[in-house]
């Protein structure tokens, strides 16, 4: 009787929430009708079926802006539908694998739309690979047809040279935008507008690429039914969506997070906007003009913003604000501060992983008083913190962050596996968690080094090193020492006009932290390697630093 009431409980929780944010709504039947059918023709829910239900409930309200200009709900489905057709007929049997290689604009959710309704995988690819990554993850996922912006050409080229077989259809082109031309993604929309595919006969799913930062990033599959409405209610629940208003997504598709903001904007028929590429000034205009009441950015994308000047800023409203997600990598504290002191309390930080979804989100209450923190885990995300023997760890302990929740990952498309303690799949970053429930990352497990027989997780010491008023940012490595088996070494970008040096540094960092964590090197350099989500190519550092 408990369990049944609990279930009940449940049910009622998830209805109330949903409705709350708009995404149940009372509809005429003839549009249930057609969210039924399109169900039906793209095999069931998937990650970016909200695009066919949105076109059914409301086919004339914009759903994508663009440099392109505006489509409507509809627009978007038809030509989804036109270019699945299209990909079907563009080799000799149907593709089971399209690699997608596009920056933030219509035609990477076109593609995606497309691949995942002729039940085909569908590869996001890093628009910031070299080549000898982008031609490994091509190998590894045996691709059939390559969707990609003209301005990836040459890495193409180097990466078919062993695949010459590989398709290749250009999608946006570098000073033409979209036209029609043989070879590329409109052409095979605008030949077949009209037509839809037949129902796959499986579902398809969505393979994210881990971010890479060690080497050749692996592909992690999505199952096709990855948003289930419990975590969707458990998302909204914590971040303030509602339904059919407008986000700016800034964050690359790409990326697990940018794509996972182009789903819940489809689910909720939210008005997407976005531009190619990113710029800080670019970004507060498009949330003011287009009135967006949402945003989502990786964390280097919010301080970036937040280093613009004052005057510029202060010209630069965003009035209808109400949420902006971030989550990718970690965020500077003085940034995240400066935000909300500007732009109200509506940064929500979440921690977010490739292969288990959305962990944990921190509200802006919890930033407010612990700007580091990743907030507490969602509805229905149980968080454990775990010794080198997989034992749960008492409360304020660092160790391993073991995750259990419904997350639809298939594994990865290579050799590798993810490790599970008791059900609980290891996530390979190391935290806490503190009296008041709420979680802390403090790195990756293998970033990790032993110093003198002293462990050190390097975010720790960025942390108070990125506190100085002289740092603007800052990367800790470990290097090889004779003498303590590592050492740590600090690569700093001063702050614009500050003249700090290395002892002052020092000085800091010790005034704070145990003698062993202070960096025993410290470079000076001006820019961190960072990938196109935003982290930092620590593996670039390691030779300067030894």
């Amino acid at each position: 009787m408990t369990a049944l009431r609990n279930r009940l409980s449940h049910y009622a929780w998830i209805v109330r929430v949903l409705v709350s944010s708009g995404f149940l709504t009372l509809l005429r039947p003839d549009r249930y009708l057609r969210m039924g059918l399109s169900l039906r023709r793209q095999g069931g829910t998937n990650a970016v079926s909200g695009i066919g239900l949105a076109a059914a409930q409301y086919p004339d309200a914009v759903a994508l802006h663009d440099e392109a200009g505006s489509l409507t709900w509809a627009q978007l489905d038809a030509r989804a539908d036109a270019l699945a057709v299209g990909l079907s007929e563009s080799t000799v049997r149907p593709p089971r694998t399209v690699a997608i290689m596009c920056r933030n604009h219509r035609g990477i959710v076109e593609a995606i739309a497309a691949t995942i309704r002729l039940g085909a995988d569908a590869v996001l690819l890093n628009t910031g690979f070299a080549g000898p990554q982008l031609a490994d993850v091509l190998k590894r996922e045996q691709a059939d047809i390559l969707i990609a912006d003209d301005e990836f050409a040459g890495l193409i080229d180097h990466a078919r040279q062993s695949d010459s077989g590989l398709r290749c259809l250009w999608s946006w082109q570098e000073g033409i935008g979209l036209r029609a031309d043989p070879g590329t993604v409109e052409h095979l929309i605008s030949s077949r507008m009209g037509q839809r595919p037949a129902p796959p006969r499986k579902p398809g799913r969505i393979i994210l690429l881990t971010s890479g930062t060690t080497g050749t990033p692996k592909g992690a599959k999505r199952g096709a039914s990855g948003s289930d409405v419990s975590s969707l209610a458990a998302m909204l629940d914590r971040i303030p969506w509602r339904g059919g208003e407008t986000t700016v997504i800034a964050a690359p598709i790409f990326h697990a997070w940018g794509f996972g903001q182009m789903a819940i904007s489809s689910t909720m028929h939210a008005t997407m906007v976005m531009r190619r590429r990113f710029d800080p000034q670019g970004t507060l205009d498009l949330v003011r003009d287009h009135g967006a009441s949402g945003l989502a950015v990786v964390p280097v994308m919010l301080e970036r913003i937040m280093d613009l000047p004052v005057d510029v800023l202060d010209a630069k409203p965003m009035p209808t604000l109400r949420f902006a997600t971030a989550s990718g990598s970690r965020m500077r504290a003085e940034s995240l501060t400066a935000f909300m002191d500007r732009f109200g309390d509506v940064v929500y930080n979440s921690y977010n992983a490739t292969e288990a979804g959305l962990i944990s989100t921190a509200t802006p209450a919890d930033l407010r008083i612990a700007p580091d923190t990743a907030g507490r885990p969602i509805a229905g995300t149980r968080v454990r913190i775990l010794d080198d023997d997989r034992r749960p760890l008492p409360v304020g302990e660092i160790g391993v962050i073991a995750v259990a929740n419904e997350s639809a990952f298939d594994g990865y498309t290579g050799t590798e596996t993810k490790d599970y303690a008791d059900g609980y799949m290891l996530s390979g970053d190391v935290g806490r968690i503190d009296g008041n429930g709420l979680l802390y990352v403090v790195g990756r497990d293998d970033e990790m080094i032993v110093s003198g027989g002293e462990n050190v997780y390097p975010l720790e010491v960025e942390l108070v090193l990125d506190a100085h008023p002289g740092v603007a940012e800052v990367a800790v490595i470990g290097v090889d020492d004779e003498k303590f088996g590592q050492r740590l070494a600090a690569f700093v970008v001063r702050s614009g006009g500050s003249d700090v040096d290395a002892d002052a540094l020092k000085a800091h960092v010790k005034s704070q932290l145990a003698g062993y964590k202070v960096p025993r090197d410290i470079h000076f350099i001006e820019l961190l390697p960072r990938n196109a989500t935003g982290k930092v190519l620590k593996r670039d550092l390691t030779e300067e630093g030894r």
